[in-house]
């Protein structure tokens, strides 16, 4: 599963977290296979700006589950110090840790540049930086001019599970290219062209840590006791997703505020288009529509992303999935 952190109408980021803590708990009973945290900045939406913090503190909380970042926004950050935060929490927590990697920014320009503090490094750099990223994981040489010696420590016996993670044609192409598995973003753009797995697939080259390719797909999900109750439960996402659209998404909004706000007709037209692209429902009817999913892209994992304004649903949606799967 992939976890925002959400700071819900009525919350703070306090409480955001805490309930992070308590969900990852929880997963990891359930015997879910992955827990990644999520990194945005400059949000009163989503708590979670810094995913390998918080990663040592699941880490310590969980006993099982694959820790993660779902991820590190790459172009912000050098890559030997996020090859050091992630072997740390690999020698922590031995064989438990995945390296989420994106391109995206993650908040504003503005923002952008003040994480960069003036570095000329941009999204332009990415691809290099992956190769230097995956090169000090697995203490070989960085591909840089002038890093060649360069190692990451603490050393470990097996490096963090580096993955790409995208929502567009260019980020399966770059997995596929150095050798990574792959995670699609549907929940952020589902209108994905039908062969984007394919592509990524066809174009793969083995790499240092991963001889076949190997894919997933993130999706939004919400599972309860009935349909209409999870179509009901659905509805704060429908108002934040067309806040987002608007400039202003704000904290994730109860059922309430949602069946009040006054949509305009295309905004309800965009609701309307989307609803095909998540799974809401009961437990087998989300069953359903994630195998189905899983056939169609023919993906290895599925991972889901369910965000309500009551915890307790977000936490029962979750034991639901686990009872029916």
């Amino acid at each position: 599963m992939l976890d925002q952190s959400p700071v819900r109408s009525g919350s703070n980021p306090f409480e955001a977290l805490q309930e992070t803590i308590q969900l990852a708990r929880l997963c990891d009973e359930l015997a879910y296979y992955r827990y990644w945290v999520a990194e945005h900045h400059a949000s009163d939406a989503l708590a979670g700006c810094s995913p390998e913090v918080l990663l040592g503190r699941l880490g310590a909380e969980t006993k099982n589950i694959r820790i993660g970042s779902g991820g590190v926004m790459l172009p912000h950050y050098s890559p030997y110090k996020v090859a050091e935060n992630f072997k740390l929490l690999q020698t922590l927590y031995p064989g438990r840790v995945d390296l989420g990697v994106g391109r995206a920014p993650g908040t504003d320009p503005f923002t952008a540049a003040a994480i960069r503090y003036g570095s000329r490094v941009g999204p332009e750099h990415f691809p290099n930086m992956v190769a230097d990223l995956q090169a000090l994981l697995n203490d070989t040489d960085p591909r840089t001019q002038g890093m060649e010696n360069a190692r990451a420590f603490p050393r470990v016996d097996i490096p963090p599970e580096l993955w790409m993670l995208g929502s567009s044609e260019d980020s399966a192409q770059l997995a596929a290219l150095m050798g990574l598995p792959y995670n699609f973003a549907y929940f952020i753009n589902p209108k994905i062209r039908s062969d984007i797995f394919q592509l990524y697939r066809d174009r793969f080259q083995p790499g240092p840590n991963l001889q076949a390719p190997h894919s997933a797909l993130a999706i939004f999900c919400i599972a309860a006791e009935t349909e209409e109750q999870a179509l009901n439960l659905s509805r704060s996402r429908d108002l934040w997703y067309i806040r987002l659209l608007r400039g202003n998404p704000g904290p994730f909004p109860s059922v309430e505020e949602a069946t009040e706000f006054p949509y305009s007709e295309g905004e309800l037209r965009v609701i309307e288009e989307n609803r095909d692209k998540r799974a809401v429902g009961t437990a087998q009817q989300v069953k359903e529509k994630l195998l189905a999913l899983a056939e169609q892209f023919q993906v290895d994992e599925l991972m889901l992303v369910t965000i309500t304004h009551d915890p307790e649903a977000r936490r029962r949606s979750y034991e639901l999935l686990a009872k029916v799967w």
